[in-house]
């Protein structure tokens, strides 16, 4: 009886696994679909968000632009809610070249921004992402040493020796280049010899609440100790209240970013003052 039992709740234990992955997947393909048609209409946009000096948070060092696309009724989807599901797919190159082509025009119409764009390690090679950058530093001179371009440390792991030669290239043209999600991936450490990326930024996991926080404050001071060595920029990501933003300049951190100082927006300071011009 026993036996009997056990096999029984094997037998559900089994189903009920082969019903959640068969929810995942159709999940997953919903969004894919969802994502895929944006792409086919356009549906694609920045938002952007500031990061400020941290001694002069009134001062902006660079604005980040984050990929959003539109679903079906028109509602602004952000990266995390798709990004995960593309990253291995020709979408996923796509959106690459979408959120550069976009970058890039947003560089040539505002003369003063400085701008980061993400990207995904799996787009070095991609010959339409290439075609999208040379057609904007062609167009703008000035564009080449006011992008920086984000890899995240989880994607740059995957091929490093490929994105060591990328980054040298197109730093040669005054481009730069910043480690995302800095401490939650798996990076080699003996790659930062090699690497030569101009801008750390520290993942937000060890910068929640970090003022309370001993052991995300020695991480954090590790990890701005390895900056320092390798003469990167620091960011902080995901500052979200006065304490945290006091510590982290205290400690010696670059530039902040988070919703303290700012949440990504698709109507920036110059999209405003346009309006601003013409109404």
């Amino acid at each position: 009886m026993e036996g009997q039992v056990s096999k029984g709740n094997k037998g559900r234990e089994r189903g009920q696994k082969n019903a959640l992955a068969q929810a995942l997947m159709l999940r997953d393909q919903s969004t894919l679909d969802m994502v895929n048609a944006a792409v086919r209409h356009k549906q694609v946009m920045l938002a952007f968000q500031p990061v400020v000096q941290s001694r002069r948070p009134d001062r902006m060092a660079f604005y980040e632009g984050l990929i959003r696309v539109l679903d079906e009724t028109g509602r602004i989807i952000p990266a995390r809610d798709f990004i995960n599901v593309i990253e291995d797919t020709e979408t996923g190159r796509l959106i690459d070249c979408l959120a550069l082509e976009k970058g890039l025009r947003t560089l040539a119409e505002v003369p003063t921004l400085r701008l980061s764009i993400n990207m995904s390690a799996r787009s070095i090679g991609y010959r339409k992402w290439m075609r999208v950058l040379e057609h904007g530093l062609k167009r703008d001179a000035t564009v080449a040493e006011r992008l920086i371009l984000e890899v995240t440390e989880s994607s740059a792991m995957m091929m490093p020796e490929i994105v060591v030669d990328f980054m040298s290239d197109l730093q040669q043209r005054g481009i730069s280049f910043a480690l995302d999600d800095f401490g939650a991936g798996q990076t080699a450490l003996r790659y930062f010899k090699s690497f030569q990326f101009d801008i750390l930024k520290i993942d937000g996991q060890f910068i929640h609440k970090i003022h309370a926080d001993p052991d995300n404050q020695v991480l954090t001071q590790a990890m701005l100790a390895i900056a320092q060595q390798f003469d990167m920029f620091t960011v902080a990501e995901f500052v979200e209240n006065a304490e945290d933003a006091q510590w982290l300049t205290a400690a010696g951190v670059d530039c902040l970013q988070g919703y303290f100082f700012g949440a990504p927006t698709v109507s920036p300071p110059w999209i405003e003052e346009d309006a601003r011009r013409t109404a």
